[in-house]
């Protein structure tokens, strides 16, 4: 029997994070909406290519495949197109083998009011200023960056990074950065050490994961396994003694990552070439640029960070 869909973990997305529409949205800026009417319709057999969200969303569904008996996973495409249009889009879904049943097609209004319908933990958007507007309206959202998609199909496990503070937790530690840098920041979470830190923007969806992890609890075969369903790491630019806070907070959840990187301010990136995760969120662009070259990344455009 499946979850109510209360309790699945639901990503919402939108055509141009899941698919690469790039020629698509350029004869919309510059030729304008009939002429992107008439293409896609035109065009409508003609299967597009894997954008930069879709190997993360290809991986979330197999967890389904997976635990069957619980189908803890849902994706609803939320998307600014209209009907006719979105015919393309659903089209393509079986040729991916993408178990995507749900959509909104909106005509140009836009998607993330529509989280609360279906429950969504996360939304995804290639739309930079519609992403900052939803995370300004408290909802959990990401800006997909460009990233040119790398599939392999006999990869199945779903491996996901984390940035620690402003996507995970609030940003209270770097607000005490800001204000006094490093010797501030230390200091203070030392003195906190015990105190957990509040939930951030994307604590709705580490705790879909967690939920999903204790499924895998339920198959010792799985646990401790690097080859287990789902990995997530946590790589953040702490490091000693600023650690212990986020372990803290995280035992306090009662969220348990299979990796954590505390980098200190060495370049991320050399981490997620190693982790190889199929989607990275993290809220600062000077992290994610880098690394956005060879791995899917998602920025959290929240707090002290992005004012």
């Amino acid at each position: 029997m499946g979850f109510p869909i209360e309790n699945k973990l639901v990503v919402g997305i939108t055509s141009t994070a899941l698919f690469d529409f790039a020629r698509e949205h350029e004869i919309f800026v510059n030729e304008g909406l009939d002429a992107f009417r008439a293409y896609q319709a035109e065009h409508r057999k003609d299967v597009p290519p894997p954008g930069a969200a879709f190997p993360f969303i290809k991986r979330l569904l197999h967890l389904n495949k997976i635990f069957p008996d619980q189908s803890p996973v849902e994706v609803v495409l939320l998307s600014r197109n209209d009907p006719e249009a979105g015919l393309r889009m659903m089209d393509a879904m079986p040729h991916y083998d993408l178990d995507i049943t749900r959509a909104s097609f909106l005509s140009g209004r836009a998607p993330y009011p529509f989280m609360a319908a279906v429950n969504a933990c996360l939304y995804l958007s290639t739309n930079k200023e519609e992403v900052r507007e939803a995370v300004d309206a408290g909802y959990p959202a990401g800006h997909v960056l460009p990233c040119a998609a790398s599939d392999e199909d006999s990869d199945t496990q779903l491996r996901i990074a984390f940035d620690f503070d402003g996507v995970v937790v609030d940003d209270e530690a770097e607000v005490k950065f800001a204000d006094g840098g490093l010797p501030l920041f230390y200091h203070y979470e030392v003195a906190n050490k015990d105190r957990p830190l509040r939930h951030g923007p994307l604590m709705p969806l580490v705790k879909r994961l967690s939920a999903i992890q204790q499924l895998q609890v339920e198959h010792a075969n799985l646990v401790n396994n690097p080859e287990k369903a789902i990995r997530i790491s946590i790589v953040t630019a702490r490091n000693a003694p600023a650690h212990e806070r986020l372990v803290n907070t995280m035992k306090h959840l009662g969220l348990e990552p299979d990796e954590l990187f505390l980098t200190g301010g060495i370049e991320k990136k050399n981490f997620l070439d190693v982790i190889k995760p199929q989607i990275f969120f993290d809220d600062q662009l000077g992290h994610l640029k880098p690394a956005s070259a060879t791995t899917p990344c998602v920025h959290i455009p929240f707090g002290i960070r992005n004012q």
